[in-house]
């Protein structure tokens, strides 16, 4: 099956230049889903995976179900002020400004192997601030899984010590 043949491609969307990948078209169609979840739990089935951590908020469509194909926990990682509990934060930089995440502090225990999940890898900027907070409470990152890699924008730089699956490339 051709995953990229099933994300649709809008123009200028959210705003003028940039061409949008609207993974909504994949997910509606239960066979590609169901594909993409099978693919990244073969991948880290013998991974030693106790934890699940996905990104707000895209990254819990594929996190979710891949924690459970696993035998793993799912942790969500979101934006600030969304968790109910003691946090730790980690600021990052986008292109205008910054920003951060939040990860609950009793989320991942020390020594657990994590997988982190996304859809996208652009930049690498969220995703280096998910695997500095998965370090920070202990965890060992087993490996980062997405969707949809923009190749061109060089995100894998920010993830040099990472191992990062990818399914579809731009």
């Amino acid at each position: 099956m051709d995953l990229k043949a099933k994300i649709r491609e809008v123009p200028n969307f959210p705003k003028e230049g940039i061409l949008f990948y609207d993974i909504t078209t994949l997910l509606r169609d239960a066979e590609g889903f169901a594909r993409v979840v099978r693919r990244l739990s073969d991948f880290y089935r013998d991974e030693g995976v106790t934890k699940v951590v996905a990104i707000e908020s895209r990254g819990f469509i594929f996190g979710a179900p891949l924690a459970l194909e696993l035998g793993a926990g799912f942790v969500p990682v979101r934006k600030p002020g969304k968790l109910p509990a003691e946090v730790y934060e980690r600021k990052y930089d986008l292109e205008y400004g910054s920003t951060s995440l939040a990860i609950h502090k009793d989320a991942v225990n020390p020594g657990e192997r994590v997988l982190i999940v996304d859809d996208l890898l652009a930049t690498g900027g969220t995703m280096a601030a998910t695997v500095h907070l998965v370090k920070e409470l202990g965890g060992v990152v087993a490996g980062i899984a997405v969707l949809i890699e923009l190749v061109q924008l060089g995100g894998r730089d920010k993830l040099k010590d990472q191992h990062v699956l990818s399914l579809i490339s731009y």
